[in-house]
């Protein structure tokens, strides 16, 4: 194996296993920025030994190992362990301390657990949306700064400073390395979803940059996302969202054109969609059902992504189905957002004039001023009024808002169209 072949090996166990390293320390050290700090020492050995001796039969274990003698080592310089160095102080040194066993031993307690630490720990509402979005990919995704400065095409200077205020919020907070109980569990949870589901819209329909999609975000969210639902498989919103991510990732082949232009969903090529994602997209809403926990935002969510998944056609989408869930999602989690959704089903279900309606009471909503999908969607309203100046005054202005380069050229072409429809038709 050349010297290339093993640093890519170390890529790659890395990560699969930094956040199992970093949440096993964690537990021990109970402190999450000393405890990626530990996992990074193993990783820099291993880049130092590797090259020399190999790659290990298990290179999980040999970093897990490398990484709990640092773990001890630290510990007994921090003095966290002094009752048991004064018990120690007359045994052999060459025979095994009750320190050392005892430390092995909580490190090897089980892994499931010392994750959901991690993720609720990662994803603490104390923190930043932003914070906890770009600490959960650097501890639970393995991405580097830069790797993920790229994805959200902010400087890395700006992200590591994001990452380092994060794990000192946490240690000066005193914030607890457990999972939470009762109440403040479900407030917990409700800020671990909200993560996930951010770092997944960034790769579904990005705010800004040359790209309209970015597929990497979507797949790191996704992986988390079902870790997740594999350490609380009894939670019916962690399994809405991870229905609803798989179920809209389904779709990321057929969203753009080989050129990277946006294509909308009346007019994608169904026959891209994933069907795999699709199938456990839906395998998964079941299971919410069996649960009762079809209420929750993220199953309704998921619910309504079900609606298009099922349609052969975009002919066959049942939007009067989806305009009724969107009505209940609005007395679930009320937002203008929302509405401007069940705006589009209710013109898609029952007539253009029907949704605009909608959409022009939402005209004042402070939340939607600089929302350019607000006079997007009312452009297309118009314009299947056959009311085309207008719809061309909607698109420029969504245009002049868009933030993305892709969506920003579709609405101006969307502009120039409606222009021409309008010559057309004087």
């Amino acid at each position: 194996m050349t010297a290339t072949d093993i640093h890519r090996t170390i890529d790659a166990v890395w990560r699969i296993e930094s956040a199992r390293l970093i949440a096993g320390l964690a537990r021990m050290v109970r402190d999450v920025g000393l405890a990626e700090e530990l996992a990074q020492d193993a990783l820099v050995a291993a880049l130092e030994r590797w090259p020399q001796s190999g790659v290990p039969d298990n290179p999980g274990a040999w970093l897990m190992t490398t990484a709990k003698h640092r773990a001890i080592d630290q510990l007994r310089r921090r003095k966290l362990i002094e009752r048991k160095h004064e018990s120690l102080i007359h045994e052999p040194e060459f025979e095994p301390t009750d320190e050392r066993l005892e430390l092995e031993a909580m490190l090897d307690e089980d892994i499931g657990d010392d994750l959901l630490r991690l993720i609720f720990t990662a994803c603490h509402p104390v923190l930043s949306a932003e914070a906890r979005a770009a600490l959960t990919l650097r501890l639970l995704g393995g991405l580097t700064t830069d790797e993920i400065a790229r994805a959200f095409l902010v400087p890395e200077p700006t992200i590591a400073q994001r990452i380092v205020r994060a794990k000192r919020m946490l240690t000066d907070k005193k914030i607890a390395f457990e999972v939470p109980r009762g109440e403040e569990r479900d407030e917990r949870l409700a800020s671990v979803l909200e993560v996930l589901y951010l770092i997944f819209n960034e790769g579904y329909a990005a705010t800004s940059g040359d790209d309209w999609i970015r597929p990497e975000l979507c797949n790191e969210a996704m992986r988390l996302g079902r870790v997740l639902a594999a350490l609380a498989p009894e939670e019916p919103e962690v399994l809405g969202l991870l229905a609803l991510m798989e179920i809209q990732a389904s779709r990321l082949n057929a969203r753009t054109t080989s050129s990277g232009d946006p294509i909308l969903l009346p007019d994608q090529d169904r026959s891209r969609w994933d069907p795999l994602l699709i199938r456990r997209g839906l395998a998964a809403l079941d299971r919410i059902g069996k649960l009762r926990g079809t209420s929750g935002p993220y199953a309704l969510q998921a619910a309504i992504a079900a609606c298009h998944a099922r349609a052969r056609t975009a002919e066959e989408t049942d939007w009067a189905r989806i305009a009724s869930l969107y009505a209940v999602l609005a007395t679930v989690m009320p937002s203008p957002i929302v509405e401007l959704n069940r705006a589009v089903a209710v013109a898609m279900a029952f007539g253009p004039t029907a949704g605009l309606a909608i959409i022009d009471a939402l005209a004042d909503e402070p939340q939607l001023r600089q929302y350019h999908l607000l006079p997007s969607v009312r452009g297309d309203l118009l314009s299947r009024l056959q009311r085309h100046d207008e719809a061309r005054n909607e698109f420029e202005r969504a245009a002049s808002m868009a933030r993305n380069t892709r969506e920003r050229q579709m609405l101006e072409r969307r502009a120039a169209a409606s222009a021409q429809a309008a010559r057309t038709q004087a």
